[in-house]
């Protein structure tokens, strides 16, 4: 049962696991509910160079513009710039002797990848996200 609140709005933290496995694949379970990470050059966006808007996979909120994209030889999509406050960002200890950001739908808190101070101007990050975790609407 997905609950929505008084503005009519889905409560996505009232969403089970077992709903959310019903709507995604295994892959896109993995690593926006499960904190998993795709491997390097292996996802679907991380080469492309379509014009377009990045959607979150769980519930479509914006997430990045295809113009803030960039080729950070990583691997994976990297981005210099979320759209307006839809992505948030929290410390992520997992790696002990790493400590790192990681980035989060800030309307699901679907796990999206981690952000880093190595990025381009005009911000100096470099959000290198999963591609099971967006879909590319194109312009």
């Amino acid at each position: 049962m997905i609950e929505e609140n008084e503005a009519g709005k889905v409560d996505y933290s009232s969403i089970s696991d077992q709903e959310w496995k019903k709507r995604l694949t295994e892959e896109q379970f993995d690593i926006t509910r499960q904190k998993g990470t795709e491997r390097a050059f292996a996802g679907e966006y991380w080469n492309t160079k379509t014009p377009g808007t990045y959607h979150c996979i769980c519930c479509d909120t914006p997430l990045f513009e295809s113009s803030t994209k960039f080729d950070s030889g990583t691997g994976w999509p990297s981005y210099y710039q979320p759209i307006g406050n839809n992505v948030k960002s929290k410390l992520d200890s997992s790696i002990i002797f790493m400590p790192r950001q990681e980035v989060l739908c800030a309307t699901c808190d679907a796990h999206l990848g981690h952000v880093f101070d190595d990025g381009p101007p005009p911000t100096g990050k470099r959000y290198c996200i999963n591609s099971a975790s967006l879909k590319l609407k194109p312009e």
